[in-house]
């Protein structure tokens, strides 16, 4: 469907004798015509930007929607905005389906500019990208129900038809390399378009799943309820077409593209490879429980593989409650903030005092008064690799649940 939009595309610019670009009503580039011309001037920022990085800057976008252009049927002049970061005018074709604008194409206005039949002509060939747009938008919402119910069915059988209903709708790219990734928080709202994630096959929100409850012959593989072990919210699922089982990269860059839409700290988590659908259950509680393992060790993300995320591959996959034990249970009262955050340091540093110190700030001797409290506190004697391994779990669980950091 690509090379259906670059020769549509390439159509217009040969209509109106200047290279066009087309976007979605999100100002995601999804095409753009051959630029041949000597002039320097024909790449303002503005383009040079959208074509290199995929996208508008919001001021650009408000600019540009100031005058109409999602409500628009004909070609819309917009002058030039230094302000904003457009040094020239532009010349806007909306691209509408049944009413509802779905894209634009833009190209930059040098006077006089085409010719009235030249336009309408354009403006024919925007109304069959129009009807390819609105095509793709409709696959893409099958793909994100389908994705969902698989995501969060309650019972084995729920989970076996959704699947075979997504592998149905993915066609033969069912069967390949995939990666699954989460991205929480996730704002609200619909699936975005899956050109907001280069390389994914399908988007959908969904509810923090359960990462206790996923594992072979589990009759929950994506449930959530009041006990998950999420942090509540909603969150965004990507299936990723990958190559390489060893080349992760497709699903890191959609996980950070995914990031930016979400906003301000938002975290991507992502699964390991797995060929075809047979364990998307496992898929989806590893890619949450690296995005809650990101969310609690910031230093992780903002997108954190599966298999970058140490112990809390471990300790994600606990039921909820299951790491509060009782001996720690006093540290963590509240009190104690500066105590909990010495021994989780003095433990990251694997006991090593002077390491721990110098990351604090503090002397020494600070130190060992610290470890002697956290002691008293919790009955555990930080001499003892089985206490401190008790001691190190219980804090990260802690650290996983908000209660820290």
């Amino acid at each position: 469907m690509k090379g259906d939009y670059q020769e549509l595309v390439d159509e217009v610019s040969a209509l109106l004798g200047a290279p066009a670009t087309l976007e979605n009503r999100d100002f995601g580039l999804i095409a753009f015509g051959a630029h041949d011309s000597d002039d320097a001037s024909a790449m303002d920022p503005v383009r040079t930007r959208s074509i290199l990085t995929r996208r508008s800057t919001p001021a650009v976008r408000a600019w540009f929607e100031g005058f109409g252009i999602a409500r628009a049927t004909g070609p819309v002049r917009i002058p030039a905005a230094p302000d904003a970061g457009v040094y020239r005018d532009r010349l806007c074709l909306p691209v509408r389906h049944r009413g509802v604008v779905l894209g634009y194409v833009w190209l930059l206005d040098t006077p006089p500019g085409p010719a009235p039949e030249r336009l309408d002509a354009a403006m024919e060939v925007t109304a069959r990208i129009g009807a390819l747009l609105a095509d793709e938008e409709r696959a893409g919402a099958d793909l994100a129900r389908e994705l969902r119910a698989a995501l969060t069915a309650e019972r084995e059988w729920q989970y076996d038809l959704a699947l075979a209903a997504l592998r149905s709708a993915l066609g033969p790219g069912a069967d390949g390399l995939h990666a699954l990734v989460c991205v929480a928080p996730w704002p609200g709202g619909d699936s975005p378009s899956v050109r907001t994630a280069p390389g994914a096959a399908a988007l959908c929100t969904a509810p923090w799943p359960d990462t206790g409850a996923a594992g072979p012959g589990s009759p929950s593989p994506g449930a959530s309820g009041p006990d998950a072990a999420g942090p509540g919210g909603r969150v965004l699922g990507a299936l990723v077409r990958l190559r390489s089982a060893e080349a992760l990269s497709p699903a890191l860059t959609a996980g950070a593209r995914l990031c930016d839409a979400a906003g301000p700290g938002a975290v991507a988590g992502v699964a390991a490879p797995r060929r075809g659908l047979a364990e998307l259950g496992a898929a989806w509680a590893q890619a949450a429980s690296a995005a809650r393992a990101a969310l609690a060790e910031p230093h992780l993300g903002p997108v954190a593989p599966w298999t970058s995320i140490g112990p809390y591959r471990l300790l994600t996959a606990l039921p909820a409650g299951a790491a509060r034990d009782p001996a720690v249970r006093p540290l963590l009262g509240g009190a104690h903030t500066e105590l909990v955050r010495t021994a989780e340091v003095f433990l990251d540093h694997a006991g090593q005092a002077g390491r721990t110190a110098a990351a604090l700030g503090i002397h020494r001797q600070t130190l060992y008064y610290r470890l002697s409290r956290v002691e008293q506190l919790t009955g555990l004697d930080l001499d003892s690799g089985e206490d401190r391994l008790l001691l190190h779990m219980a804090l990260k669980a802690h650290r996983l649940r908000g209660g820290a950091g």
